[in-house]
């Protein structure tokens, strides 16, 4: 029991240190502001040395590959970063998914996609579509891919997969969601019950980042606004990663037992104390190399 107990304080330690990182720097209102912040706080840690970076333009949109020692550059993971279709870029998630292409041992292709208020809905979607061919046509066989992305990302991610089932094209070997945003509607009741232990995501944020990405002509319960409501049929298997401590764990949650109604094969992971896409802090955070660990067993067995 001692033992026990002392690993569950070190875990805590480590996310309270996060926790104090996000606490000195409160989100400021702007755009570009709220991007330079996120820049900070998910690059707070580098890359480390023996990962190669390559920047590319993915037929007009930004790119970057990534390898790490071991990795199998014929197959590939291809990344959306999340901060709610507002923010985010390659640099803030750039520990993240080169940590998670060595997990993976496969070569990662971070993308740069268009963000709101300047580039709204469907520009988001539009880019990861473009983004899958590029890969594609790069002689990728699509189940030699695997797609992931945090919050924002996440629903790129299966929305993608949705259009892709749609065209009756060929779906990639599997998806990998951190903290998924499946519901821009803000049903979730954790929206409400976790509101004073989230340190980022918030009900009115949420909402001011939804005005921003979706026109008020478009209804947010379109299944490519928001997933949840889709027919998640014949999808391929998905690995969903939540913390205990997010708001948005209602939507990691239901959107699972969706997929598991659909005969999905899903695996969803609900880490205790953990935040929104606490994965990004792998570099100080024992948990978030836990974490990616998981994801490259699971992206290894079905890739």
């Amino acid at each position: 029991m001692q033992v026990f107990a002392e690993e569950v304080a070190l875990r805590q330690n480590g996310i309270d240190a996060i926790r104090e990182l996000l606490g000195s720097k409160p989100r400021p209102i702007g755009w570009t502001e709220r991007r330079q912040r996120l820049d900070e706080v998910g690059s707070v840690w580098p890359v480390a040395d023996d990962v190669v970076l390559e920047t590319v333009n993915c037929d007009g949109i930004p790119g970057e590959w990534s390898l790490a020692p071991g990795s199998d550059s014929s197959r590939v993971l291809i990344f959306f970063h999340g901060g709610g279709y507002c923010s985010g870029s390659i640099l803030s998630h750039r520990r993240m998914v080169t940590e998670a292409g060595r997990a993976a041992r496969m070569r990662t292709l971070a993308i740069g996609y268009r963000l709101a208020p300047e580039h709204p809905y469907p520009a988001a979607h539009e880019d990861a579509m473009r983004a899958w061919r590029f890969v594609r046509g790069q002689g990728i066989r699509a189940d030699h891919i695997a797609v992931a992305g945090d919050s924002a990302g996440g629903n790129l991610s299966i929305t993608l997969i949705s259009s892709l089932r749609t065209a009756d094209e060929p779906l990639p070997a599997c998806a990998w969601l951190i903290s998924p945003w499946t519901d821009l509607t803000m049903s979730g009741a954790t929206l409400d019950t976790k509101d004073t232990v989230d340190p980022i995501i918030h009900k009115g944020y949420l909402r001011e980042l939804a005005d921003a990405y979706v026109p008020a002509a478009v209804d947010r319960k379109d299944p490519l606004i928001s997933p949840l409501f889709a027919d998640l049929r014949g999808f391929p298997p998905m690995l969903i990663q939540v913390g205990s401590a997010e708001t948005l764990l209602s939507d990691a949650v239901r959107f699972a037992a969706a997929a598991g109604s659909a005969d999905i094969d899903v695996t969803l992971e609900i880490w205790p104390h953990m935040i929104h896409a606490w994965p990004l802090w792998n570099a100080g955070l024992e948990d978030g190399r836990r974490a990616l660990a998981n994801a490259g067993r699971f992206i290894r067995a079905h890739v």
